[in-house]
């Protein structure tokens, strides 16, 4: 499997160009907001968004000023998304570094998050073109309503997986679809490829996600860089404990640890999980995602951006962190 800094690597320059926008789009003239923008730097992971969408243009055509401008509005609409999560979890750690809700309360990390949304809009508003503004409105809306679906089910033990497909269709996969659609649009692609390629952005975001739901039980800090075991503090059900839950008796449930009052032994939680296949199913279920997003690149001719992106949705379903 590639690294990611090989798969990065045909992208160099252009990401280079990505991040010189997205740090002049959040230059503000007040100190105080200076400060949290500056820290927000050091919360920048993987830039996954921002490659879908440079690698989709990539296969389609030519990379323009476009690609950059609309790669650095999904990774600040991301960022924006990950600084009001970590106020829902209560995460004290992102990337290994502090989060901004524990570093500064959360009314200053939801406003932060604000902030990012409206320089996001701010920014896509410069292509002329309004098709770009409507597809990262249409995505940051349905993250939202993914987002309260699963607050609205927080602590719901009979979680159903097609409810939980749902949730992380609508919170992870809308902007990564997004980002492939946005991709392709701009490098001219014709429709059915730009739906093609929103179509593989689905699947790899979904695979995504449950890849993270599963490192929330078995990863660790120092690994993940970010708070593990969020899920089961937070009663959010997530594929494992749901596959875990539809396939056991009772007397196996009430060995569950997340379903005690404590609900902290997370080692616990591993053991079962693992022992009853519940993990190895997740596992399952992301790789199938995978080869579902690999069969969408049927679209495309059999060139190497095409193997681009095949090889970075083999790396999401395999990374570690």
């Amino acid at each position: 499997m590639a690294t990611l800094p090989q798969l990065y690597e045909p992208l160099g320059v252009h990401l280079k160009r990505v991040e010189t926008i997205f740090e002049q789009a959040l230059l503000s003239d007040m100190p105080c907001v200076e400060d949290l923008c500056s820290h927000l730097r050091h919360l920048r992971g993987k830039m996954l968004r921002p490659v879908l969408v440079l690698a989709a243009g990539q296969a389609c055509g030519e990379l323009t000023k476009e690609h950059h401008t609309l790669a650095a509005v999904v990774e600040m609409v991301h960022m924006a998304t990950l600084v009001h999560d970590d106020v829902l979890d209560e995460a004290d750690v992102r990337r290994k570094t502090i989060t901004v809700n524990r570093m500064s309360g959360n009314e200053t990390a939801v406003m932060l998050g604000d902030f990012l949304i409206s320089r996001s809009f701010l920014l896509c508003s410069s292509i002329s073109c309004p098709k770009a503004s409507q597809v990262v409105a249409r995505a940051a809306a349905t993250v939202c309503e993914g987002e309260l679906l699963q607050l609205h089910n927080r602590g719901n033990w009979a979680l159903t997986e097609q409810t939980y497909q749902t949730i992380i269709e609508r919170k992870t996969a809308a902007l990564t679809a997004a980002a492939c659609e946005l991709g392709a649009m701009y490098a001219g692609a014709a429709q059915p490829v730009v739906a093609g390629l929103h179509e593989y952005g689905r699947h790899i975001g979904i695979a995504f996600q449950i890849v993270d739901d599963i490192l929330d039980i078995v990863g660790r800090q120092e690994q993940t860089g970010k708070t593990p075991g969020s899920d089961a503090r937070q009663e959010k059900l997530t594929l494992p404990l749901i596959h875990f839950l539809a396939q056991s008796t009772n007397g196996d449930r009430q060995r569950l640890p997340a379903l005690h009052p404590d609900g902290q032994d997370r080692a616990g939680l591993q053991k079962i999980l693992e022992q009853s296949g519940s993990l190895d199913y997740a596992r399952r279920t992301a790789h199938d995602c995978v080869a579902r997003a690999i069969r969408c690149l049927a679209c495309l001719p059999d060139n190497p951006a095409r193997r681009h992106l095949r090889s970075m949705a083999e790396f999401i379903v395999d990374r570690q962190f």
